[in-house]
């Protein structure tokens, strides 16, 4: 693959909402950004003041996420964080075992994998992020306990994102299985799956290597609140 088109995923937000996801996309002339009902991400080609196209955006969103390049904000705006991520890449499928039976999640489990992501992973996932690509899921005693799905997608990318076990039924490889399982079904619509984790998520990063993902880069995640009225 040309190292141009590898070089979009240093903006992947921006390079989705190009791509496959423009009809998510609300557009401030240099900033893009999803609707807020499928995802707080907005992202934006580096070095431009961008600060009032984000106040337009904090209008409709109270808390979110500029990915990539720190931009510059108004007075409107509190950084609460820069969450620090290592961009994952996968060059091959994945040869393991899948002993679980797998679900694809339709629109009737919206609220059952928005529940379990929340729990897990507060803050990135809305109750349509599953509209944005295929999820997948593994239930016990008719309850979902494991999810993993997908997020951004552009051309010749799909980010694999909402990689989440309940807290009562870790360790027993059900993420392991689900991310084998997208990330082939990725492969098979002849994209390549890439993936962000905290740095600091040691066990969740030796996982994917041990999966067969690379470390391509560090990529920020800087959150942003709206400051209430009158502050």
């Amino acid at each position: 693959m040309p190292s141009q088109t590898k070089n979009k995923l240093d903006n992947p937000v921006w390079h989705s909402l190009n791509e496959m996801h423009s009809e998510f996309a609300l557009v401030y002339n240099d900033l893009k950004c999803y609707k807020t009902e499928f995802c707080p991400f907005g992202g934006y080609e580096n070095n431009t003041d961008i600060s009032k196209q984000i106040d337009e955006y904090a209008k409709l969103i109270d808390n979110f996420f500029i990915v990539g390049q720190k931009p510059e904000f108004s007075e409107k705006l509190i950084l609460q964080k820069e969450l620090v991520c290592l961009q994952m890449v996968i060059e091959n499928k994945i040869d393991l075992e899948i002993k679980e039976q797998i679900v694809r999640l339709n629109d009737k489990y919206e609220g059952e994998l928005f529940n379990l992501v929340s729990l897990v992973q507060p803050g990135y996932f809305k109750r349509k992020t599953i509209q944005l690509g295929s999820y997948y899921g593994i239930f016990k005693e008719g309850a979902l306990i494991a999810a993993t799905g997908e997020r951004m997608k552009m051309n010749n990318f799909t980010e694999v994102s909402a990689i989440v076990t309940h807290p009562d039924h870790t360790g027993k490889g059900y993420a392991k299985q689900l991310v084998n399982y997208t990330v082939n079904k990725i492969f098979d619509e002849n994209k390549v799956p890439y993936l962000h984790v905290s740095e600091t998520n040691s066990g969740a990063i030796n996982l994917y290597h041990k999966l067969g993902f690379e470390t391509r880069r560090k990529i920020s995640f800087w959150n942003f609140l709206a400051k209430p009225k009158g502050y």
